[in-house]
């Protein structure tokens, strides 16, 4: 625990010398994670089915994640301070905005996304996209730079790449949850009034039952579980490279094998957000996929193990190579 302390310290130094915003902005997130976590229990207020501290708790931890390995991402990058700082900035921010406003109509009671009740709420909701959409611009700036970047471990660096790359395809998940659904489309042709402009669910109104604390839909399709397993694969990718590159590992592993292997784990982590959409967007619930579904994921499971096969074998022959022209000397 001594070591603790030190380690936390010096971590928030190096970050607030790296950039002051982003390091508040995760550190507001940490801060608001305990106070939000402790209202679940200590407020009744239900809001759009769900208890209403519950979204608050969820977007700062997964804000606080998402800030701090951003800023880890961007220290790999090698390109002028200003440009670094002006995107390390732009992401602090914009999460900030997101979730002091998600905050905010907590407080007042009131759903905070594709709320168009009143016209202040569809504000609220209007500027809570801006400052998404600026952070998937700035995502993508992150994968661009990552693309051209080159560090000495190659399997690290595509690890880098593709967690990048699926973050932003999480992030487009999130831009079509904001188009009506066909229900609120039909209501505004016919000149009604609605409360809402798009929606979570797929096939059914959100707000219905769903999975404890996700609150996934269990009756319909529901875009959160894409856009969540997306956004996390900037964690997950990484982790991949970082356990490949242990030394039990590298034994059995040449940097082209782990390299491969990353690419394996990139696609097949992209392709299962994919499935995920697809079948958020065919209405199914995320525990109750069709034949068709469950066709799609046994393929796509199928040939990560048949690459992940094909990896282990070509490197256990060049062991075995290796190995006869070792005895053979």
């Amino acid at each position: 625990m001594r070591l603790l302390f030190p380690s936390i310290r010096s971590a928030v130094a190096r970050g607030w010398a790296f950039n002051p915003t982003l390091t508040l902005a995760a550190l507001l997130h940490l801060a608001l994670l305990p106070v939000a976590g402790a209202l679940i229990f200590l407020d009744p207020q239900v809001i759009t089915g769900m208890m209403a501290w519950i979204k608050p708790t969820k977007f700062a931890l997964s804000g606080a994640i998402y800030l701090a390995t951003f800023g880890w991402f961007l220290s790999h990058v090698q390109r002028g301070p200003r440009w670094i700082g002006f995107v390390a900035t732009g992401v602090g921010v914009a999460l900030l905005v997101e979730t002091g406003l998600i905050t905010m109509q907590v407080v007042r009671g009131v759903p905070s996304h594709f709320n168009s009740t009143t016209a202040f709420d569809a504000a609220v909701f209007s500027v809570m996209g801006g400052f998404i959409f600026l952070l998937t611009l700035l995502n993508l700036l992150l994968v661009i730079w990552l693309i051209f970047q080159k560090l000495p471990d190659r399997s690290f660096t595509w690890a880098l790449r593709w967690g990048a790359i699926i973050a932003f395809a999480g992030m487009g998940v999130g831009n079509l949850m904001p188009a009506p659904t066909p229900t609120q489309l039909a209501a505004l042709e016919a000149g009604e009034t609605v409360n809402a402009i798009g929606a979570h669910s797929v096939g059914v109104a959100d707000g219905g039952p769903g999975l404890p604390f996700l609150g996934w839909s269990t009756e319909g399709g529901d875009l959160r579980a894409g856009h969540f397993l997306g956004l996390h694969g900037m964690q997950v990718l990484p982790l991949v490279a970082w356990l490949l590159s242990r030394r039990r590992w590298r034994g059995l592993f040449a940097e082209g094998h782990r390299t491969a292997l990353v690419h394996l784990a990139g696609a097949g982590y992209l392709g299962l957000t994919v499935l995920l959409t697809w079948q958020a967007l065919r209405g199914q619930s995320v525990i109750a996929p069709d034949g068709l579904t469950w066709a799609a994921y046994a393929g796509l499971f199928g040939v990560m193990a048949l690459g992940v096969l094909g990896v282990w074998l070509h490197a256990s022959g060049m062991r075995a190579g290796q190995e006869k022209q070792a005895l053979a000397v």
